[in-house]
């Protein structure tokens, strides 16, 4: 795991150190470069050693000097592709690096090499005799990579802090992307805050040509629900027993290390799993679990990773969260952040990563099954959503709305006015906004008066709307999955990880992204995901055999933070609530709705307080 940025045209040595250093804290225990001033194409590396930690050092050259890497993220099946490419005849120097895999691999498959890996990655790839740069990004964009071309100069990097660090990169800001981020309360793919300065897309790859001082964007993989046409006799009982073993082998690939190793353990069905099935592996009294826990009993389930602790025998560290320790800690978490991003469990999640980082180097963790399995609490309003949106007028819809909008404020975790309220605003949009709105920072119409200007909701939503309409399935349930899994997961949840482990230097791995697993998972049908009323339903039915059902049917709590009533007792406050691009006196009268209790905001006040504080 570490941090990668290059560039091709004006700069030199100096300037590569200058941006490779923006990301010490991904890769803080080696570093290396190389640069052709002839050529004007300069390769950096900060490395976090995991596999190989003698002989992997980067940037990585094949023995001819052809081609060479920088790389950031782990191959779970390197060991088998090292296997067919020595049959091949191809000569390993390295004992067992993931990273020379990478390059004779591109020798032998080429471009098609992304189709073979299974891990996560981000890499730029130089290979001298074509004199082209080909960069990847992994399947689910698990590892991230900017990039621009600006006055003449192709540069990229793990962070976006450390391209607009480039002396010839201009970083404007975006004010499509600022719009997006109010949205969705996340920036998706391909945009960043900046103009002109893009994410690769997850499943994708880039091809840089150095002579012509070009590039083109091709799309590798793609996520496709394709559901068994022929359901077997007893589903849970044969579809449960292939992700068992599915599973097992996906965290067994990802237990690989020559650092020490533990599991993020919150107590929830993915986690549970995700333990137990290293349990299998790794003696339970050596197998390192990390729980976090708050002061703050509706948020707090520390208990259920007790339990689950203690069921399976590991050895178990628990932590918890104070305001006092959050306030502490938020300044610095926010100020690293790279790009805004308003997903208030990042606070938590770097606190675990923190925690974790004092006794291993690695930690698996449950990400993906919410958005594999149908696992979120909207799956379960599509159907009365349906029913309501077809049955009921307009006006007669927003009398209903104006009749809610009078529950009183309840700052609890997921509570029930602040469901009701959320999914009567989705509804007052045609079923492909629903899922976004309902999850959106601010209301259409709220968005409008923020930026002071007409919203168009179809450029706002431009990937959502292309996820619902893209997606192969005609039903709301697939739709739904398609939308959490190909953008939610992509760039929220992935990198509310990544950013927080990185941050302390910890590699976070995703056993239900195996792409073995995801494979045999978006063919099962999502009627055996949600099922009558039960999320998670074939997962939790194969689960069975290995964990308690207290712990596999109980309520889905989520990691969530008390960031609603630390804003209204002003816990957490505005040093400025002025932004050149935003409405101050919306601003003004959306904290002092919430701090007076007329009216829920966290969203919106966390979105800006993050933006306030890292921009």
């Amino acid at each position: 795991m570490c941090g990668i940025a290059g560039f091709v045209g004006h700069g030199s040595l100096a300037t590569l150190k200058h941006i490779t250093q923006k990301l010490k804290h991904r890769g803080p225990d080696a570093e290396g470069f190389w640069y052709d001033t002839e050529q004007g194409i300069y390769l950096g590396h900060k490395r976090l050693s995991i596999i190989d930690i003698a002989d992997g050092k980067q940037p990585m050259w094949t023995k001819d000097n052809k081609l060479g890497i920088i790389f950031n993220g782990e191959i779970y099946n390197y060991l088998e592709l090292r296997k067919i490419l020595i049959a091949k005849g191809y000569q390993f120097v390295t004992h067992h690096s993931d990273t020379e895999v990478l390059l004779h691999g591109y020798a032998e498959w080429g471009q098609e090499l992304p189709n073979k890996l299974n891990g996560m990655w981000a890499f730029a790839l130089y290979d001298r005799s074509k004199n082209v740069i080909f960069c990847s990004r992994d399947r689910f964009g698990k590892k991230p990579f900017f990039y621009t071309q600006q006055h003449n100069t192709f540069v990229f990097a793990s962070e976006l802090n450390a391209v607009v660090s480039h002396p010839n990169i201009q970083s404007n800001l975006s004010s499509l992307s600022l719009k997006k981020y109010f949205a969705y309360g996340y920036i998706p793919a391909p945009h960043s805050l900046y103009d002109k300065i893009y994410k690769l897309p997850a499943g994708h790859s880039l091809l840089y040509k150095v002579t012509e001082n070009t590039f083109t964007i091709t799309k590798y993989w793609d996520f496709l629900l394709e559901p068994f046409t022929t359901i077997p006799k007893q589903p849970e009982l044969e579809w449960g027993e292939q992700l068992r073993e599915l599973m097992d082998k996906a965290v067994q690939r990802r237990l690989m290390s020559d650092v020490p190793l533990g599991i993020f353990l919150s107590g929830g069905v993915d986690s549970s799993a995700i333990a137990a099935f290293a349990s299998k592996h790794i003696d339970p009294a050596n197998l390192n679990t990390f729980s976090i826990g708050f002061t703050e009993p509706d948020f707090d389930e520390s208990i259920y990773a007790d339990q689950v602790a203690k069921f399976l025998g590991t050895k178990h560290y628990p932590e918890t969260l104070s305001l006092e320790k959050s306030k502490e800690l938020l300044p610095k978490i926010i100020s690293k952040l790279d790009e805004p991003m308003g997903d208030s469990s990042l606070l938590p999640t770097y606190l675990l990563c923190q925690h974790a980082k004092r006794k291993v180097t690695v930690a698996l963790g449950g990400d993906g099954g919410d958005e594999l399995f149908a696992g979120y609490d909207p799956f379960r309003a599509l159907k009365w959503a349906n029913l309501y949106d077809k049955l009921t007028p307009k006006p007669v819809h927003k009398a209903i709305q104006m009749l809610f909008a009078h529950l009183p404020v309840s700052h609890r975790n997921m509570s029930l006015d602040f469901k009701i309220k959320r999914t009567l605003r989705g509804l007052n949009h045609s079923p492909q906004f629903w899922c976004p709105v309902w999850m959106a920072t601010l209301a259409p119409n709220e968005l409008a008066e923020l930026f002071q200007e007409p919203i168009e909701l179809e450029e706002v939503y431009s990937e959502a709307i292309e996820q619902w309409e893209s997606c192969q399935q005609t039903n709301l349930i697939d739709k739904t999955l398609q939308f959490y899994t190909k953008l939610y997961l992509q760039d929220d949840i992935l990198v509310k990880t990544d950013r927080a482990s990185m941050q302390v230097s910890l590699e976070a791995r995703t056993p239900f992204l195996d792409i073995d697993l995801v494979n045999f998972v978006r063919k099962i049908p999502n009627e055996y995901k949600f099922r009558n009323g039960q999320t998670k339903y074939i997962l939790k039915k194969a689960l069975e055999p290995m964990l308690p059902n207290d712990i596999i049917y109980r309520k889905k709590k989520g990691f969530g933070v008390p960031i609603g009533k630390w804003f209204q007792q002003k816990e957490l406050t505005f040093s400025s609530t002025s932004f050149s691009a935003l409405n101050s006196t919306f601003i003004k009268e959306k904290i002092n709705e919430h701090t007076q209790g007329k009216a829920d905001q966290r969203a919106f006040l966390w979105n800006l307080w993050v933006l306030i504080n890292n921009f």
